[in-house]
């Protein structure tokens, strides 16, 4: 037994075949999915412009599912929520974060910790002097940082491009960032370090 699309009535109906299963099954339209309850599911095909074929891994999980071209990852393979600030333009080809961009001003001096719970963000150094050839560190405490994640950091605005190295070793819920100023003279410059955790 297998089924057919019956486009009088919108149906699925059971028809005979040979070996009792059908190889392959040819719809036209939209197939609406009812479980009884309040809401139905409707999956919807756009009109292509040539034959494509969607693949199934040989594998049990759930298919991520993604708002429009470029929108949020809502679900991971585990059926988790992958969480709604994760972004992927199949425009573009990119894949990041597209919400949850924090910002924090480092008071003091530039070995003063700073506090900011986001998976990116802009650290705004404090301006105070950092002379040739030194390296300053400080902690940026955050949640969202394991012992083996990986931290993107970049110069991204004030001061003098160029003139300062950046590196970061991560901890639980924090990591120590390292800047050293590698020009010939001293730099007192209110930097701008962007960063994004890599989960690793």
């Amino acid at each position: 037994m297998g089924v057919k699309f019956n486009p009088f009535i919108g149906n699925l109906d059971l028809v005979d075949s040979p070996n009792g299963e059908f190889d392959s099954i040819d719809l036209s339209g939209d197939i609406t999915l009812d479980d009884g309850g309040t809401y139905t599911t409707t999956v919807q095909v756009v009109t292509p412009t040539a034959n494509r074929t969607i693949s199934f891994p040989d594998a049990t999980g759930t298919v991520a599912l993604v708002a429009g071209s470029s929108g949020q990852v809502t679900y991971n393979n585990a059926g988790a929520q992958a969480g709604g600030n994760l972004s992927y333009d199949t425009t573009a080809g990119t894949f990041g974060y597209g919400s949850g961009r924090g910002t924090v001003t480092q008071a003091t001096n530039k070995s003063t910790g700073v506090t900011l719970d986001a998976p990116c963000g802009d650290i705004t150094m404090n301006g105070a002097a950092l002379s040739a050839d030194t390296t300053v560190s400080f902690t940026l405490t955050n949640s969202s940082i394991a012992a083996t994640d990986l931290l993107v950091l970049n110069h991204i605005s004030g001061g003098t491009a160029g003139s300062y190295v950046l590196n970061a070793q991560a901890a639980a819920g924090s990591a120590s960032i390292n800047v050293t100023n590698i020009s010939t003279g001293s730099l007192s410059e209110a930097i701008v370090i962007g960063f994004a955790i890599i989960k690793s």
